[in-house]
């Protein structure tokens, strides 16, 4: 058999593009290939859970459009499949003259969006959120939480529906392109097709290596560590308090996210990983060290960056610098506040120069088209994504 379309990986973007696949070709022989027992193993299901507004991006950019539409698109989806989820908005607060300064750059950038929002004075912050502290405060009305791996499980249901196949437990172990088809080697199976779309994450390098591309670039993953506050606290904050970003870094900081099963988060911050796919605290991979120690923009972006991954790497090893981050806006917060919640690792595209990928990365060839950077937020932006990757493969 020859499969139209196979998409490997089995996250939100590689499901959302399957799934819009399958709609636009009805009929269409479509597999998913998945490594792990089930879906959103990974970067999607582990991060914050957050159906973000569009308010950090360019005025005018590609995320910026993708995220807005991604909002409403994920909505409406949770919504037809009957997906719990809440807006609650989200609270970006300020507390020093540098992040004021930022916090209005913020503001103008949200207005050229059309991303509706509220700026806060001191006073009406603590009105509305009196356990925080801040000198002003962003709040952004539209913004709401979910489970995305609940997400996932509907798209593959989609998938299904319409006549596609998912196989888990299949790792990918070689790709061969030939003249009318490609050729997948999968948890010991061969399978052949006449487009193949790799969705596939912190994996994506390697998987367009064995393909035969010629990158350019390394997958470095980075940690996301996240606490859990205890039940008497889960009313601590009424909406989703973050701090104001760094624009120079892709990360936004440790903030307090409201999750849909009702508890609260807090996190993450953005370190080193070890492992690309080691969730537990000092998990090592020696594979994963020895690809990001002998990739030259490695040490190129340390050296961009270095107060930060001084910063970041001391707050991992040391809680109360981490603490001092969520006091900045929490103050009633105590280390005995911050329980265990699984980390997440965030699949970071950098160039051999050191440039920290913030945009889309894709590698084609006649018939195959590799995502190799996806940008954040993904999860958020999946459904349009997967409608531009179909729009490519068509």
């Amino acid at each position: 058999m020859i499969y139209d379309f196979i998409v490997i990986g089995g996250g939100i973007v590689g499901l959302s593009t399957a799934m819009q696949l399958a709609e636009r070709r009805a009929g269409a022989a479509i597999l998913v290939l998945e490594k792990e027992d089930g879906l959103a193993r990974h970067q999607t299901g582990h991060n914050s859970g957050v159906i973000h507004a569009g308010i950090y991006y360019a005025p005018g950019s590609f995320k910026a459009e993708l995220c807005r539409k991604g909002e409403a698109a994920t909505k409406a989806f949770c919504a037809a499949h009957d997906i719990p989820f809440e807006v609650c908005g989200k609270t970006l607060v300020a507390t020093s003259d540098a992040e004021v300064a930022r916090m209005n750059a913020l503001y103008e950038r949200a207005v050229a969006n059309n991303v509706p929002l509220e700026r806060l004075d001191a006073a009406e912050l603590k009105r509305r959120e009196p356990r925080i502290t801040g000198r002003a405060a962003l709040f952004v009305p539209t913004t709401g939480i979910v489970d995305y791996r609940r997400v996932c499980e509907a798209m593959g249901r989609e998938i299904k529906a319409a006549g596609g196949d998912i196989r888990l437990g299949a790792t990918v172990t070689a790709i061969r392109e030939s003249g009318d088809r490609v050729e997948v080697v999968a948890g010991g199976t061969t399978y052949a097709t006449r487009k193949l779309i790799a969705c596939s994450g912190l994996q994506s390098d390697r998987l367009a290596r064995m393909a035969g591309l010629a990158i350019r670039h390394r997958i470095i993953p980075f940690r996301g560590e996240y606490f859990r506050l205890p039940a008497r606290l889960n009313d601590v904050v009424k909406t989703l308090i973050y701090p104001i970003p760094d624009p120079t870094l892709p990360f936004l900081g440790i903030h307090l996210t409201r999750m849909i099963d009702g508890s609260v988060t807090v996190g993450p911050n953005a370190v080193l990983g070890l492992a690309r796919e080691g969730y537990p605290k000092l998990s090592l991979n020696l594979r994963d060290m020895a690809d990001t120690l002998t990739f030259p923009g490695f040490w190129r972006t340390l050296t961009h960056h270095p107060a930060a991954t001084l910063k970041e790497a001391r707050n991992s090893l040391f809680k109360a610098g981490y603490l001092a981050e969520c006091r900045k806006y929490c103050p009633d917060l105590t280390a005995e506040d911050l329980g265990p919640y699984p980390a997440g690792i965030r699949a970071q595209a950098v160039l051999t120069d050191g440039t920290l990928v913030h945009d889309f990365l894709f590698l084609e060839s006649p018939r195959m088209l590799h995502v190799c950077n996806a940008p954040s937020p993904a999860a958020t932006s999946a459904i349009p994504i997967g409608a531009m990757i179909a729009d490519k493969v068509l």
